[in-house]
């Protein structure tokens, strides 16, 4: 089962190293930024299940770090627990209306502030769709997205993105590593949307081996490229020396073992800036179709327009 990852931004490194102690031992994986921008940049790179946010840090104030998460499409989703020593209630009141999801002021209890985590993360889970593996939206939280798209006037793209040849790895190397190659996959996401993309673009995980992305970029063909060319590359890394040497792995066959391609990245989109779609099943069939093509250039034939 893969590790639920809590952010811990808190600039007493005697609490931020206590808590990552102690949450480590509870099997979670935990990260610390001692800033609040350190907390952005690191949440925008990988997205944790749960934040705990101190208010009162040296470079900008905790309420600020919540607003931003929250007017951030693609980290909205996260829940945040506050954590700090301000107890009026006019302040508890303030965070709430920001958007956390709860109030903790110190000292604290750590066995309540860890069933609060729990809670927090098992409730978003449960209401959020979230895939337990790369802690990405799915399901419900992407049609919701697509539907609310289609409602506005912004120019965007939908990507769809498939790992080929992942059953086969899963195979070979197991689960586990399979579960770290969807990992590696949505931190690459967030790097690249990060760097090309915009505060507002959009990344989901619909299957196994199939993930999303709606970006408002309008170099969105070269944002696709450059996904597709970092994946191809980084993903070697997963593999062992000898399959790497050689561009093929051996999986088992009924005759013995066949020979099986290293994972690639392949890639489809569509934009409205072409289209009017008329619903959201137009939108991930085109761009599936764009992507089973193999984005030769061409695009796809348009669908009939009908009227929103």
């Amino acid at each position: 089962m893969s590790k639920e990852r809590i952010l811990v931004v808190e600039d007493d490194a005697d609490i931020a190293n206590m808590l990552k102690i102690y949450f480590s031992g509870q099997h979670y994986e935990v990260q610390i930024a001692p800033r609040g921008n350190d907390a952005l940049v690191m949440t925008r790179k990988q997205l944790p299940h749960l934040i705990i946010l101190d208010i009162m840090l040296p470079d900008m104030n905790g309420y600020d770090v919540c607003r931003e998460l929250r007017m951030t499409t693609r980290t909205s989703h996260i829940p945040i627990i506050f954590l700090t020593q301000k107890d009026d209630r006019s302040d508890k009141m303030f965070g709430l209306e920001l958007g956390a999801d709860d109030y903790i002021t110190k000292p604290f209890d750590i066995e309540e502030l860890k069933l609060r985590v729990k809670n927090a993360i098992n409730a978003s889970m449960r209401t959020m769709n979230l895939n337990p593996v790369s802690g990405l939206p799915t399901g419900r939280l992407i049609e919701d997205h697509l539907r609310e798209l289609m409602r506005t006037d912004q120019t965007w793209a939908y990507i769809d993105l498939k790992i080929n040849h992942f059953d086969a790895f899963n195979e070979v190397y197991g689960f586990l590593s399979g579960d770290e190659v969807l990992r590696f996959m949505a931190l690459l996401l967030g790097d690249v949307v990060d760097q090309m993309g915009t505060g507002n673009d959009y990344v989901g995980h619909p299957g196994r081996d199939n993930f999303m992305l709606v970006t408002h970029s309008p170099d969105y063909r070269q944002l696709t490229d450059r996904l597709v060319e970092r994946f191809n590359d980084e993903v070697r890394q997963h593999y062992s020396f000898i399959d790497r040497e050689r561009g093929y792995i051996l999986a088992p066959a009924s005759a013995g073992e066949r020979q099986e391609p290293l994972m690639t990245l392949a890639a489809g989109a569509v934009s409205n800036s072409t289209y009017r779609f008329s619903d959201i099943r137009e939108i991930t069939e085109l761009a599936a179709e764009d992507r089973r093509r193999g984005l030769t250039g061409e695009e796809p034939p348009p669908p009939i327009l009908t009227s929103w």
